[in-house]
């Protein structure tokens, strides 16, 4: 039976704490692509470094990996490869741990890029995660990527204490299905203690919007250029980025809120929200 106060998926109910709808206490962010342009210029080229060092022939360009991009996850994703690209490396004795290793050399790549301050993080992130901080509003991290590179993006861009600033972390391994299942959502709400009517999701993929959806979230859209083109059905709001005072986002798709300006900032998703 489920408890009253709560929805099947253990994500408490407009009733626990009388929220009314139409305000926001919580922001759930995805972290590549959305948080900084991590995939072509980070992952991709961490992966091939991993596939060098570990004395395999692969190569994962622009192209391919922006079609290996439908899989989340990246051991999911390396597995994916061998099955459509190299089938006779399934026959390779404890094939997931061979993977997970492989996947670990190429972590190892990744979080010394970043260190090296490779990658930054895109227009009006900082400031926005910043705003919410200082009206207090809830921020959470909803992903799939490992809790080490999340880590690792965090401290090169916002600095060592800027885990501190999150009131929760979901990444990884930490739940059984990744998006576009919607289970790190209801993870990462339930820690919250909030109802998905009382936060808003920003995305940048249309998996990362089908899994928020499925939980019940309102989301923000937020493009790059290995996701412009996908289908973006159902999003609150599709823009080119989240803008900045001196630089507003091109709106793409939706239309704007009324009271909501040129760049997204605590009164626009509040309006999202109305």
């Amino acid at each position: 039976m489920v408890n009253e106060n709560r929805t099947q998926n253990g994500t408490p109910n407009a009733t626990q704490n009388g929220t009314q709808k139409g305000s926001v206490r919580a922001v759930l962010f995805d972290v590549d692509g959305t948080l900084a342009d991590t995939e072509r210029d980070g992952h991709r080229v961490a992966f091939n470094a991993a596939f060098e060092e570990s004395g395999l022939d692969w190569n994962w360009d622009v192209e391919l990996y922006g079609d290996l991009l439908e899989i989340t996850g990246g051991k999911e994703r390396i597995h994916h490869y061998i099955r459509n690209y190299n089938p006779a490396e399934l026959e390779r004795k404890e094939l997931d741990s061979w993977i997970a290793s492989l996947h670990k050399i190429k972590t190892k790549h990744y979080v010394s890029l970043l260190a090296r301050g490779g990658i930054p993080l895109r227009p009006g992130v900082e400031r926005l995660i910043r705003e919410l901080r200082s009206a207090k509003i809830k921020i959470a991290i909803a992903t799939t990527t490992t809790e080490e590179n999340v880590t690792a993006l965090l401290k090169s861009t916002l600095g060592e204490d800027s885990l501190g600033w999150f009131d929760v972390i979901g990444a990884g391994d930490i739940v059984p299905g990744k998006k576009p299942e919607p289970d790190i959502y209801h993870w990462a709400l339930r820690q919250l203690g909030l109802a998905a009517h009382e936060c808003i999701a920003v995305e940048d993929s249309e998996n990362g919007l089908r899994a928020s959806l499925a939980a019940g979230l309102d989301t923000v859209v937020t493009v790059n250029d290995y996701t412009r083109q996908q289908n973006f059905s159902g999003a609150s709001l599709v823009v080119s980025d989240l803008g900045e005072p001196t630089r507003p986002f091109s709106l793409l798709e939706g239309a704007a809120p009324e009271g909501g300006g040129e760049w997204v900032d605590a009164k626009l998703l509040s309006a999202l929200k109305g």
